[in-house]
């Protein structure tokens, strides 16, 4: 099957983004709590807004957890410390609504016995792994390339490197296909914030004259169409301007649009939420199907039911690329009860935090990419 010629676009956002700062505020929590206790039931969300950050949500732990401490160190990390602005570490006003998790849910996904991998879910849903053989990572290109270039832009930031460079910013890669397979960039688009006194001019020959040839690569060249903050300028941003949520760029944390998604955020949640480790654990499937050379692409869809362990169903496709009763026959070998997902990639570690920014996936080190 072969789907013709077309163009496919994704966008990343930087750590920055109000959106992203609050997933970083509630991974940076969740890891506190694994860190001390790994049976800690977290379901944080976070909205940041001018200078308050609000927490709210469900958490049980025997951890002894200073929100306050990790809100402003995970603030201070991502660069808003201007005491000018009103979104600032020092300065911020914390407001806590947490609760403890309901015991209807906690009965369901308790596990049977010390031994037993019969945990139930955590919550019923449908979630989505995928993996493709166009890029090393096995990701879609337009994704991999827009979180590459927003990342630069941080690097850049954080080492001082471009000193006016402030830490909200959005990106997105246009990549032209011939079938399954990318052969040219067509579009970027950088908005990123800055300070005043700089430039439209100066922020474009930055954007086009260093950070698209050192990332883009060999992907780079003069035809690309570089669109670079279009309104003309972006002084003001992140959440001192904007209104931030946790759980609000799901596109951008897994595979730019390339794959289906089943609706499910990531951030602030352990892994007894499915949400988060049945799309991991798709993920690794997907990546296995690929490096064994069964298809040259796959998706892997689960759903599952509240309190229960065993998946509901689960279905394969691999759109046309490969042998589906082999890959059928491959997915089948693996345990897909909760318990058995968090075992066997060791998810109750404070991870997650890494994951937070520039995609869920594709980044080496994280146990559902080896």
């Amino acid at each position: 099957m072969n789907p013709g010629s077309f163009i496919f676009t994704s966008e990343s956002v930087s750590e920055g983004h109000p959106d992203k700062v609050c997933d970083g505020i509630a991974d940076a929590i969740l890891d506190a709590y694994l860190a001390q206790d790994p049976d800690s039931r977290i379901a944080c969300e976070v909205l940041c807004k001018q200078d308050q950050v609000i927490l709210a949500g469900e958490i049980t732990s025997h951890a002894n957890v200073d929100h306050d401490t990790v809100v402003r160190h995970t603030v201070r990390d991502i660069g808003y410390v201007d005491p000018h602005e009103p979104f600032c570490a020092t300065s911020l006003s914390i407001q806590e609504i947490l609760s403890q998790q309901a015991p209807e849910i906690a009965q369901g996904i308790t596990r049977r016995s010390a031994v037993s991998l019969d945990q139930g879910a955590g919550d019923q849903g449908i979630m989505f792994g995928y993996a493709t053989d166009e890029t090393p990572e096995l990701m879609p290109l337009p994704i991999l390339l827009a979180h590459r270039v927003a990342q630069e832009l941080a690097t850049d930031r954080h080492t001082g490197t471009v000193s006016w460079l402030r830490p909200d910013a959005k990106t997105q890669v246009s990549v032209r296909y011939e079938g399954h397979t990318p052969v040219e960039v067509t579009d970027v688009l950088v908005s990123t914030q800055h300070q005043a006194e700089i430039s439209q001019d100066q922020v474009r020959a930055y954007v086009t004259e260093q950070v698209l040839p050192r990332v883009l690569g060999t992907w780079f060249h003069h035809g690309i169409r570089v669109i670079v903050n279009p309104t003309g300028s972006f002084v003001q941003g992140g959440p001192s301007a904007d209104c931030g949520v946790t759980g609000r760029k799901i596109i951008v944390d897994t595979y730019g649009g390339a794959s289906r998604h089943g609706g499910g955020a990531f951030s602030g949640k352990d892994p007894s939420k499915v949400d988060r480790s049945g799309a991991y654990f798709c993920r690794y499937l997907a990546r296995q199907v690929v490096q064994a050379g069964l298809a040259k692409k796959a998706e892997v869809q689960v759903a599952y039911a509240i309190g229960m362990a065993h998946p509901v169903s689960v279905k394969i496709d691999t759109f046309g690329t490969g042998d589906e009763r082999a890959v059928t026959n491959l997915v089948a070998q693996y345990d897909f009860r909760p318990g058995a997902i968090i075992e066997q990639l060791g998810l109750k570690r404070p991870l997650y935090r890494q994951t937070t920014n520039y995609g869920h996936f594709g980044k080496a080190g994280l146990p559902w990419e080896t």
